[in-house]
């Protein structure tokens, strides 16, 4: 290794004796071998750190924190004492294949305008491999609806992130990753590789998992956020409108749907004036939002009912014309005789 090396490989851990060692040797057994490999314990309570203890790589660098201070705390520390000219990323329970650096390394190197890459992956334990997308433009519009940039997978120019002051936000946390790519993807240009370099592990002890509720809360935030780069003043409550929500008024719910789906229209209209997302990839983003609407509403038991129908002729009367003549007419035929079928 280099006295400045190429890659610094940042993995904050925290008590996960039980897979840390595959994680680490999955690093070091990297073709491409020019690398620093920061650790950064999280004042573990298990083996973990003794595990790290036991090798003797000069490549590792262990940092043990003498008290619990949070996963965004390690990843920021680490940002700021890396010394490669790029940054890979790395968790205590996945495992890197081989030729992970390698693939990586050469990618930005050949592509200067990207500044991160991210990586297919494969949960480990299932066949399915994940389904992202490759290109910028198309990573931008994807990320308003969830992340789709796998946070190990990835590799960025460290230079770049110091340019514009990017770290990781800690009231953003467990989403943390996804709050910053939201904010990455107006200043710079994104990829995702699209080879599976990573071998993803899901448990019960991920913060994820246990933080769910606020995983949740903070994506809604980014995508609002993500949305008033188009309208500024987009109605939070109105976007996430729930028709599914037990107890509500029908008429209530058509007047909600109407006054959503005209937002979404807007969001097209104005967003092809700015140019803020790709307009075909946007516009497709946007018919999809509209599609799984109307299939909410139409899951609803307590629509299918004449008087219901001539509510919507009246309240909403593009909802068949959206809906298209098939569902339509079983739409109708199921309102004529939904209460025979019930009894």
């Amino acid at each position: 290794m280099s006295s400045i090396p190429k890659i610094t490989v940042l993995m904050p851990v925290y008590n996960c004796e039980l897979y840390i060692k595959e994680a680490v040797d999955s690093i070091l057994n990297q073709t491409f071998s020019d690398f620093e490999f920061i650790i950064i314990d999280d004042a573990s309570s298990d083996a973990t750190v003794s595990i790290i203890k036991a090798y003797d790589d000069p490549r590792i660098q262990l940092i043990q924190k003498p008290q619990n201070s949070g996963y965004t705390n390690s990843l920021n520390h680490g940002l700021t004492i890396a010394k490669g000219e790029y940054i890979a990323r790395m968790d205590g329970d996945d495992i890197s294949l081989p030729e992970r650096f390698a693939k990586q390394v050469d990618f930005l190197d050949t592509n200067l305008d990207v500044v991160l890459c991210g990586t297919l992956y494969q949960v480990i334990g299932e066949k399915k491999v994940c389904d992202h997308p490759l290109i910028h433009d198309e990573i931008k519009v994807k990320l308003i609806s969830g992340c789709y940039i796998a946070h190990p997978t990835i590799m960025f120019v460290k230079a770049k992130f110091d340019e514009h002051k990017l770290a990781y936000d800690s009231e953003m946390e467990p989403a943390e990753d996804y709050e910053l790519w939201s904010r990455l993807v107006f200043l710079e240009k994104t990829a995702n590789i699209g080879q599976v370099l990573l071998y993803y592990r899901v448990h019960n002890q991920q913060v994820s998992r246990i933080r769910n509720e606020k995983q949740i809360k903070v994506a809604h935030q980014v995508r609002i956020t993500m949305l008033q780069k188009v309208i500024p003043q987009l109605d939070k409550e109105l976007y996430f409108f729930d028709i599914q929500k037990q107890g509500l008024n029908l008429e209530f719910i058509l007047k909600k749907l109407k006054r959503k789906v005209n937002l979404l229209d807007s969001l097209i209209l104005i967003n092809g004036k700015k140019g803020i997302y790709e307009h075909r990839m946007f516009l497709q983003f946007i018919n999809n939002e509209k599609k799984r609407l109307y299939k909410l509403y139409q899951e609803r038991d307590d629509v299918y009912s004449f008087t219901n129908v001539c509510q919507i002729l009246i309240i909403f009367p593009l909802f068949f014309k959206k809906v298209g003549l098939k569902k339509t007419g079983k739409f109708v035929i199921k309102s004529i005789f939904y209460k025979k079928n019930k009894k």
